[in-house]
């Protein structure tokens, strides 16, 4: 952990958490984000896809101001009604699937999908639980027990038992696993943190044909794919579905998720089965509000096919330009991975266009992260890449 009295960031000094990047970032506007001493830096990673309408956005700005002089968390909590409750209940309905009639907003998408793998068992009187290899669902304990990925499974002990795991894009081996005592198949649209694997475009259509016919529940994960990252407001909109989580871009930046389910599944569940103190509170659900109305209002979707479409050629020009630094390029909508030959050339890759003003992710060692505001401009998008080819230059 980071020392309380730590101030100064130096290049060998990093939590044990997280090795920090040598820079501490004190104010942001649109894409682009500002350090203490003033420079600048193009953000293609929207804090990890959270800022969806990009840093201190008027609407989200106005949205706390306004809400937080009237109330920011409710007398007896989730047990009373709000406004800014109902406002996005309303809106909420307007872009859900029709067959999930009801709601739970959460404080993050690893709540979220705690909470679905927990109400899942319950309405169902079973245990097991289908989970895919590269998977990522959280950081609770439920829900790393869910994650297909033994980096981050083999550190904790016990983890949660019930847990059956398959390869991604898979209907077969679902099949082989599916009778038994599985309660849930809980599957990611597009694997986010697991490197940007993009299944069959039939997939999902298919497993829910699967888990009806074995009577067994679909929790969709779309906590990074959710809210027009894209393309669409969901990627599982044109599929039946039992439970739906939420969280990132759905409230722009501030702390937020959710997740929906069918009447099926709510008839099965009583009073007390779940609950928390800040789910749902005014403050949250004011923002949320606020920024799934620009998206709506703006068509938000559009720019997002547009600059992603740009984005992904371009990549491929270069993918092409340098075959022995790129293996592959891959994505939908603004969801984009480079795959960097190696762990060692996407750390260099990182650490020069940070020094040149451009800020990346890294996931599972060598993929390069592409996932910027929903409403970056295709102008915006062009400065990030030509400090990504200057980098691939160098190498």
């Amino acid at each position: 952990m980071e020392k309380l009295n730590t101030y100064e960031i130096e290049d060998e000094c990093y939590a044990s958490f997280a090795k920090k990047a040598p820079l501490s970032i004190e104010k942001g506007e649109g894409v682009y984000a500002y350090d203490e001493d003033g420079k600048k830096y193009l953000d293609l990673t929207s804090g990890w896809g959270v800022t969806s309408l990009g840093h201190a956005h008027p609407v989200i700005t106005e949205a706390l101001c306004q809400q937080s002089k009237k109330i920011i968390q409710n007398p007896n909590s989730g047990a009373t009604y709000s406004p800014a409750r109902s406002k996005l209940l309303l809106l909420m309905q307007e872009i859900l699937p029709d067959n999930l009639t009801r709601i739970f907003f959460s404080n993050s998408g690893a709540e979220a999908n705690d909470a679905a793998i927990k109400l899942a068992r319950k309405a169902t009187g079973k245990l097991n639980i289908i989970s895919a290899d590269k998977s990522f669902h959280g950081r609770t304990i439920s829900t790393v027990s869910a994650t297909g990925q033994n980096a981050h499974r083999n550190r904790f002990n016990p983890l949660i038992p019930h847990h059956i795991f398959v390869p991604y894009n898979d209907i077969a081996a679902i099949e082989r696993v599916i009778d038994n005592d599985v309660a849930a198949v809980i599957v990611e649209p597009i694997q986010g943190e697991g490197g940007i694997n993009v299944p069959d475009s039939d997939y999902l259509g298919k497993l829910s044909s699967l888990c009806t016919e074995n009577n067994v529940l679909l929790i969709v994960d779309e906590i990074q794919t959710g809210f027009c990252r894209t393309g669409p407001m969901f990627m599982s909109n044109d599929v039946k579905i039992d439970i739906l989580t939420m969280a990132k871009g759905i409230a722009g930046g501030f702390p937020f998720g959710a997740f929906a389910f069918s009447e099926g599944i709510h008839d099965k569940l009583e009073k007390g089965d779940h609950g928390g103190t800040y789910c749902g509170n005014p403050l949250g659900c004011a923002v949320a509000y606020a920024v799934i109305k620009y998206m709506l209002d703006n068509k938000i979707w559009e720019n997002v096919h547009d600059v992603g479409e740009y984005a992904l050629t371009e990549l491929n020009k270069l993918k092409n330009e340098y075959p022995d630094i790129i293996k592959d390029v891959r994505g939908k909508g603004l969801l984009i991975a480079v795959e960097i030959v190696d762990e060692n050339t996407a750390a260099s890759i990182y650490s020069k266009c940070l020094d040149w003003g451009l800020i990346l992710n890294v996931t599972q060692g060598n993929i390069i992260r592409i996932f910027p505001a929903l409403n970056i401009s295709k102008e915006q998008m062009e400065k990030g890449l030509v400090i990504f080819k200057r980098a691939l230059t160098t190498i």
